[in-house]
């Protein structure tokens, strides 16, 4: 079902901890050179933590976790590569085309591989608007079913983030800020949402994934990692900008998945690029979060059969 690479293996196999990456940061989320740059730095940042990172895509048809330096700047470098998530990794797979895994199909290749950890930028969410279009990220649904931690700076900036915290509580989904009583909202490290959670140290936050899977609970949990303070972008400055980039996506007619990255690459440029040098910041944050709590829960006893 899935290809292993050769560190990716041995570390599992000898009960080592392991992080999953996603790589549609690397082909949608980023450009040239950056992406390729950014992609090596975090593999280096959970590396540095002592644990063994496991970046996923498809690539001709096979699932991937773990890819090789050649593999990953085929990836940064190619261009037209399929955004994947829960709906249609499947159907590349029987096509042998080649993918990028979103925060949903990210999760569900970790589980297939045995990674109980995973660390990205910021997940999916309800899109704004969403009460006429109901657009909903598939994230939030293989948050609550697919039995994988996720570190992220919360949920993108773009969203409408009261709405998507509240579609979590329903879907019963541990949301947890790690250090702080309130949610981050991805470039800035705070907001006015209170935090459902809260935890301060990566073991108490490997001993709740074990409780869940101890008590039979589906689904896993969100750590929402603030960004450093060092990095961040006030909402206040990026709010009106958010607004701009919105109603350009409208008058474009962009939908669907195309929205994330049309309006991530418009901010981008509406910033002068301090969206971009901030989201590094916050993956490489997220990325050693991640690696400490896979590092804890190797410490733990295995979740059961």
């Amino acid at each position: 079902m899935i290809s292993l690479s050769d560190p990716v293996a041995a570390a599992l196999a000898a009960g080592r901890p392991v992080v999953a990456l996603e790589s549609t940061i690397i082909t949608h989320g980023m450009p040239w050179p950056e992406n390729l740059e950014t992609a090596q730095a975090v593999e280096a940042a959970v590396e540095a933590e002592g644990a063994v990172p496991a970046t996923i895509a498809v690539l001709a048809g096979r699932l991937h976790a773990g890819l090789s330096p050649g593999d990953l700047d085929t990836l940064a470098r190619a261009k037209d590569v399929a955004k994947l998530s829960r709906a249609d990794l499947a159907v590349c797979l029987a096509r042998g085309g080649t993918g990028a895994t979103t925060v949903a199909a990210t999760m569900i290749a970790a589980r297939h591989a045995g990674i109980e950890v995973f660390a990205t930028g910021g997940i999916g969410g309800v899109h704004r608007g969403a009460e006429t279009s109901f657009d909903i990220s598939a994230d939030l649904r293989e948050l609550a079913q697919t039995p994988v931690t996720v570190v992220a700076a919360g949920a993108k900036a773009i969203l409408d983030l009261a709405k998507t915290w509240e579609v979590l509580e329903t879907l019963g989904v541990p949301v947890i800020a790690y250090g702080q009583d309130m949610l981050p909202a991805f470039w800035s490290a705070t907001s006015p949402h209170p935090a459902p959670l809260r935890m301060d140290d990566p073991r108490t936050v490997a001993q709740a994934h074990r409780m869940r899977a101890a008590l039979g609970l589906p689904g896993g949990q969100l750590v929402a990692n603030p960004i450093p303070a060092e990095a961040e972008i006030p909402a206040e400055t990026l709010a009106p900008l958010i607004e701009t980039a919105l109603a350009d996506a409208a008058a474009r007619g962009i939908a669907a998945k195309a929205v994330t990255p049309f309006l991530l690459d418009r901010l981008f440029a509406l910033t002068e690029g301090r969206t971009l040098a901030a989201n590094i910041a916050l993956v490489l944050n997220n990325a050693r979060l991640a690696a400490r709590i896979a590092r804890d829960l190797s410490a733990l006893p295995p979740e059961p059969a």
